[in-house]
């Protein structure tokens, strides 16, 4: 690197300006996940946005890419050299029960938010380690230890501040600047370093938490057992289940010690009497080493997973799974458990709910449709021990593909893991295409590249899309047909027919609404099939009748009519959801 004078930046950051070799520099740029290395020329501990402002300006005027870091769990590629700004003083949080929102600083961690709010009987969309940062891990879209219930934690975004690469700092919001707003959701740190976030809290206060812990004879069959329980559990119930192979240390309970332990676990919000039934078929799964199964506040929901809070060194990647038929299972369980070459976590997040449906505002999140997340992570001791723990989980996903429907950014790999190609297995190739072009006009020299990078559409490959536009014919939007299927129990036939009619009633009050029919499409003596499809003039229709606030509040108040709670229901999930384009009609 040619010599760069820093004097300038350090005389417009409040923060500090730190070289290498300087103290503390090498406490700034370690993060939560110690085999990532950075090795930047400067790094920036901002602590405003004007902070942030300065170092981009300064770091595009002289070529330095762009990195950014808060509390280190989300590191992708290693900064060799370039400008990384440290966000973690940016810690502020302040909370407003009345319109139950938070509003974060760049820095803040869930583990300042969630007490917080907890006061308030309110909760954010955090995930299930409470030392993760709020702002990394809901541009990532934010996998919820309520997603089942609440869905994805970036759907509750309400805006965000943003310096983008040209240096300006941005209130961004789904009406100000709706394509920067969904690509910043989704897209992570692509487009910018968002320097402040405000979001929707939910009112929850208590769940019926905890865990069930299963030794490794029995894992099969749980695993077994656990794939058919989450196909009839109701929205309320959140679960996943780990492998997980505990040492042989005091500080590990006694039961757990020295064994390759099936953990499932469980956040119900629904009453505890409930989350008993529910679980009791799990229970019966097999002989339990342990039980923490319990009715707890809110604010003690950390101890469901019990994530270790200190920084260490692994390798991870992640896949979202359309199903886990026998095969899917017997195939993971071959290759991660105990003969495994390398000792692994694995854990699988039941999805579904209401992280199928689709936000208000558009942003960039996938794996909506997906069964299941899978995540598989490994100690890795040094250096050395890198390639060969990056090899084999190529392994272990490469054999589970015939099952995977892409992966999941904020549970991605570092190093060779992180590249722009995996990256873009992220995203559908129509979203990956969506984001290169808004790159392309938010950082069209890829300043922020040193990420889960999206990189710039081309000038070629934008010059061809504008001459695609240009030559499409003119001709009015085809219908579109959504089709929906839903399996429930015989009690809860009459009900759900009663709801599904109030719905298709709201429905047919808004504009390019054609029509809504049920159709049974397989019954026994106990269970039901249903098919819903519903028919609208355009996609665009559809995405302005789902838009409307009041359309929202409505169909929320008939999906939650106490005469039938009918969603909440054992036995009623949404299986399948299906976008079919029709030909245009006569």
């Amino acid at each position: 690197m040619e010599h760069i004078d820093f004097e300038p930046l350090v005389a417009q950051v409040e923060g500090p300006v730190l070289l290498p070799g300087q103290e503390s520099y090498d406490e700034e740029r370690t993060g939560f996940n110690l085999a990532v290395h950075h090795s930047p020329d400067v790094i920036v501990g901002a602590v405003r946005p004007q902070d942030v402002a300065a170092a981009v300006s300064f770091a595009a005027a002289h070529g330095l890419p762009v990195a950014v870091q808060g509390t280190g769990h989300g590191f992708s590629v290693t900064a060799e050299g370039g400008l990384l700004v440290s966000t973690r003083r940016m810690d502020g949080v302040r909370i407003d029960p009345r319109t139950r929102r938070a509003h974060v600083g760049a820095g803040a961690r869930f583990d300042q938010v969630v007490p917080e709010a907890a006061r308030h009987g309110l909760a954010p969309l955090n995930g299930s380690a409470p030392h993760v940062g709020v702002v990394a891990y809901t541009l990532g879209g934010g996998l919820a230890l309520l997603g089942r219930s609440h869905g994805w934690a970036a759907d509750r975004v309400l805006s965000l501040d943003v310096v983008t690469a040209d240096g300006r700092l941005r209130h961004v919001t789904p009406d100000t600047e709706p394509e920067l707003y969904g690509g910043l959701l989704g897209g992570r740190d692509n487009f910018g370093i968002v320097t402040g976030m405000e979001f929707a809290l939910v009112p929850v206060a208590r769940l019926y938490g905890g865990g069930l812990y299963f030794d490794l004879q029995a894992t099969p069959g749980v695993v077994e057992e656990y794939a058919r329980w989450t196909a009839t559990v109701p929205e309320q119930m959140n679960s996943s289940l780990a492998l997980i192979p505990f040492p042989d240390d005091p500080q590990v309970p006694e039961p757990l010690r020295g064994r390759h332990v099936c953990h499932v676990r469980i956040a119900f919000t629904g009453t505890p009497e409930e989350g008993e039934r529910l679980v009791d078929r799990l229970r019966a799964a097999g002989p339990r080493l342990l039980e923490s199964l319990r009715d707890l506040p809110y604010a003690e929901s950390a101890s469901i997973h019990d994530d270790p809070p200190f920084p260490m060194p692994w390798a991870a990647d992640s896949a979202f799974l359309t199903d886990l038929d026998a095969d899917a299972a017997h195939t993971l369980l071959e290759r991660t458990g105990p003969l495994a070459p390398l000792p692994v976590i694995v854990e699988l997040r039941h999805m579904g709910g209401a992280l199928t449906r689709r936000p208000a505002h558009p942003n960039s999140v996938g794996g909506r449709d997906a069964r299941f997340m899978l995540a598989v992570l490994t100690l890795v001791p040094d250096d050395s021990a890198t390639a060969g723990a990056q090899a084999y989980l190529d392994g272990v996903f490469k054999d589970l593909a015939p099952w995977t429907a892409g992966r999941f950014l904020n549970f991605m790999g570092h190093g060779e893991g992180a590249g722009p190609e995996r990256t873009r297995t992220a995203y559908t190739p129509e979203d990956h295409r969506r984001l290169s072009a808004l790159k392309a006009v938010y950082d069209p020299g890829n300043l922020f590249r040193l990420n889960y990078n999206i990189p710039p559409l081309s000038a070629d490959d934008r010059q061809a899309d504008a001459s695609d536009a240009s030559d499409a014919p003119d001709t009015p939007d085809a219908p579109v047909t959504f089709i929906n299927i839903f399996e429930m129990t015989a009690g809860d036939l009459e009900p759900f027919i009663a709801q599904w009619e109030r719905r298709a009633a709201l429905m047919s009050t808004k504009d390019g609404f054609l029509d809504s029919r049920l159709h049974r499409a397989r019954s026994s003596a106990t269970r039901f099939q249903l098919v819903n499809v519903s028919h609208w003039e355009s996609q665009e229709a559809w995405e302005a009748a789902t838009a409307d606030p009041e359309f929202h509040r409505r169909t929320d108040a008939a999906s939650h009519d106490p005469r039938t709670q009918v969603t909440p229901n054992q036995g009623l999930y949404d299986i399948a959801v299906e976008h079919v384009r029709t030909p245009p009609r006569p």
